[in-house]
């Protein structure tokens, strides 16, 4: 069997044979409780069943490292979908990514209330405890469709992000699996950590033309202290909870027919808001600064102008077009990616809600001759 030599990285150069994983490796060098649930090749993350045939760099990925808490939820999102699955056997698991602060996964199933997270919480205990060997397979486009011939949302997947002919990877543990391409923890052992915490509702890729979800949140930690130390966090945050201290308090209101984070204060609450606009004013003066105020909108051409518009056009409320000439575009066939193009152009005027208020206060500026004198000109505005 050829050799081979890999790099450590402490700079260590050892020789082995072609064939050894990096689990081997990594124990070699830093003995059997070295702590890491995945590891690196030549800087790529990999699992640590991952075969090594040629020369290369490795490096073990520790289990407390940003990376390692990422890997470590992914995996226990896999394990919440298997657990839901093995309850509700008719639902559909759709996507399930690592966040800042856990997991969740969004499943085609139905309804149901936080009562029924104990029962899920418990199943995936009990496939930890069972210490299911979490195991890569390569499949080629026709294996893929034929694993999740009965999953669209995964076949929704597998048509959109997966170039044809180049095939992906299934991640495996007991009779489950799911379509990902990794790295994961190499046991369900390592996810004995878990709590699932909230449930609420989705749309399949965040169209709500499209189906609503279930989708269920979690968090895995390394330890048990681990996992008590961030249940504590989590309950004290609650308590400082703007939502919740706001209602108490009696300082604002959220309604509805408002709209989500659209504040309604009440006398209290705008006693305190107006303290706080005094205090800042105070100090915006002391500093040289001028209030201005301005509208809320603004033509869409001063906002191509700025770049807002159409460059972060996606991630602001669409413009306000008269409605005369919408019906007539639309009368006309005009499709929706046809209206958007031509508001990108140029070739439809409108409003929109401001995104920033740079590009009023650069009007201001431009209002009248300034000198060298004037500068630096500054201007605020709530």
């Amino acid at each position: 069997m050829p050799l081979i030599n890999v790099t450590l990285p402490d700079g260590t150069v050892n020789e082995y044979a072609s064939g050894i994983t990096c689990a081997e490796v990594i124990t070699d060098a830093l003995g059997r409780k070295h702590g890491c649930l995945a590891a690196r090749i030549n800087g790529e993350e990999c699992d640590l069943s991952r075969i090594i045939e040629e020369d290369c760099s490795v490096e073990g990925i520790l289990t407390e490292s940003d990376e390692g808490i990422h890997i470590l939820r992914h995996s226990a999102a896999h394990l919440l979908a298997q657990a839901v699955m093995s309850i509700y056997p008719d639902a559909k698991p759709t996507i399930g990514p690592a966040v800042d602060r856990g997991f969740y996964y969004d499943f085609a199933m139905e309804s149901i209330t936080e009562s029924d997270l104990k029962p899920i919480q418990k199943k995936m205990q009990e496939i930890a405890r069972k210490n299911f060997t979490v195991e890569r397979i390569e499949l080629d486009d026709e294996q893929l469709l034929e694993y999740f011939s009965h999953n669209p949302y995964k076949l929704e997947i597998i048509q959109d992000k997966i170039e044809d002919g180049g095939g992906s990877t299934i991640y495996k543990q007991d009779d489950w699996y799911d379509l990902c391409l990794g790295p994961h923890v190499p046991n369900t052992s390592r996810l004995m950590n878990v709590k699932l915490t909230s449930i609420s509702s989705a749309y399949w890729r965040g169209d709500q033309d499209r189906e609503q979800l279930v989708r269920i949140y979690g968090i895995v930690e390394p330890s048990k202290e681990a996992l008590r130390a961030t249940l504590d966090r989590l309950e004290q945050a609650k308590k400082r909870d703007h939502r919740k201290l706001g209602k108490d308090l009696q300082l604002f209101h959220i309604d509805e027919e408002v709209g989500q984070g659209l504040i309604l204060w009440t006398p209290r609450g705008s006693i305190i808001r107006q303290e706080l606009q005094d205090f800042i004013s105070f100090h915006l003066r002391r500093q040289g600064y001028s209030q201005v105020f301005t509208p809320h909108v603004g033509k869409l051409d001063l906002y191509r102008t700025s770049g807002h518009f159409p460059y972060y056009q996606d991630s602001q409320y669409p413009p306000l077009v008269e409605r005369e000439l919408m019906k007539k575009l639309s009368d006309e066939g005009c499709s929706c990616g046809e209206l958007s193009n031509m508001m990108k152009s140029g070739d439809i005027d409108g409003y929109m809600l401001k995104p920033m208020n740079c590009p009023h206060h650069v009007k201001i500026y431009a209002s009248q001759m300034r000198s060298y004198r004037d500068l630096p000109l500054r201007l605020a505005e709530f």
